[in-house]
């Protein structure tokens, strides 16, 4: 049974700030570290009020001081918006602190719109040249050269566990092609999911970092104690999906008890499509589902994001999942 793991985009619900938000994570990720998921992951999103782990990597050092063994990570930096020895440097020093436990997934979105993209003081043609970005970094973060002029301190020698993140071929080729493990965004852009797979697996090359390929899959788990509070809770997520087509980016939502009366049947088509890889229900529908979804893809683990407005429900979502994984790896 692959193991499961946890995606956090530290989210601000409505009536809640940041600070709220962050304190929130911790929790999660120690609850989450005791549960027996394999790893922790942020990601790096801007200009966004309803996220707050924008500045990633001190979220990650702050999840970090506060675990003990759960691997914590980036899922991803988005690297067009940084110098890849910037990224040495935080990572190096995030390894340095927790060695052994960092994990540094990286995307070639922005991760924002334009206008935020430019006030990051980035060039927008910046993502044409991510494979070459990648390498600068694997080589900062590798063992240092003879006459090696420019060194990441702490970064050098650490050798950092690089991932490509993706929701298409083009990540698919670059992971295989660098012998580096892939994972897939299908939480929220599942269309290109099994090609993706067949492409990097088909052409994976093995590197000093990998010897064979490896896939984490990305889906949406709410779980519950029934089906029904389940699916109420999912419709904070269902909101998020639609309020992006409306170009209203928000905090997220507390749950509704009628998702047909929020959205047109264009906008649910829309949003369904999305979050078609998501696993909403009680213990038995959710386990269910991630049994035929694992046989369908050969995932190598699962990476799970969970947009539930109420903390402590988010908190039992991921426990009744843990709980899940643990039979299923029983019976396995």
């Amino acid at each position: 049974m692959p193991p499961f793991s946890v995606l956090d985009l530290a989210p601000v619900p409505e009536g809640f700030t940041p600070a709220d938000a962050l304190r929130n994570t911790l929790d999660l990720a120690q609850h989450a570290e005791a549960w027996g998921y394999n790893r922790f992951w942020l990601a790096e999103h801007h200009n966004m009020v309803g996220i707050a782990s924008a500045a990633t990597s001190v979220v990650i050092g702050h999840v970090a001081a506060g675990t003990r063994t759960i691997r914590v990570g980036a899922g991803g930096i988005m690297l067009p918006n940084h110098s890849p020895l910037v990224i040495a440097e935080q990572f190096g020093t995030l390894e340095a602190l927790h060695p052994g436990r960092i994990d540094l997934g990286l995307g070639r979105a922005p991760g924002t719109d334009q206008r935020t993209l430019r006030a990051l003081r980035r060039d927008p043609t910046a993502a044409d040249t991510f494979p070459q970005d990648v390498l600068e970094l694997q080589a900062l973060l590798g063992p240092v050269q003879p006459d090696q002029a420019i060194q990441a301190v702490p970064g050098a020698g650490s050798d950092v566990p690089l991932w490509i993140l993706g929701s298409s071929l083009f990540g698919a080729q670059l992971a295989a092609m660098l012998g580096l493990p892939y994972a897939f965004a299908s939480h929220f852009a599942p269309g290109a999911l099994m090609q993706a797979l067949q492409v990097y697996r088909e052409r994976f090359q093995p590197s000093a970092q990998l010897d064979q390929p490896y896939a984490m899959v990305g889906v949406n788990v709410i779980a519950a104690d029934t089906d029904e509070e389940a699916r109420r809770l999912f419709t904070s997520a269902q909101q998020s999906f639609t309020n992006l087509f409306r170009g209203a980016r928000g905090k997220l939502q507390p749950p509704i008890d009628d998702i047909e009366s929020y959205w047109t049947p264009q906008e649910k088509a829309q949003a369904m499509s999305m979050l078609s890889c998501s696993f909403v229900g009680s213990a038995q529908t959710v386990r269910a589902g991630l049994e035929g979804f694992i046989a369908q893809t050969g995932a190598d683990e699962l990476i799970v994001a969970a947009a539930i407005y109420d903390h402590g429900k988010r908190l039992r979502s991921y426990e009744i999942l843990a709980d899940v994984w643990k039979a299923m790896s029983k019976a396995a």
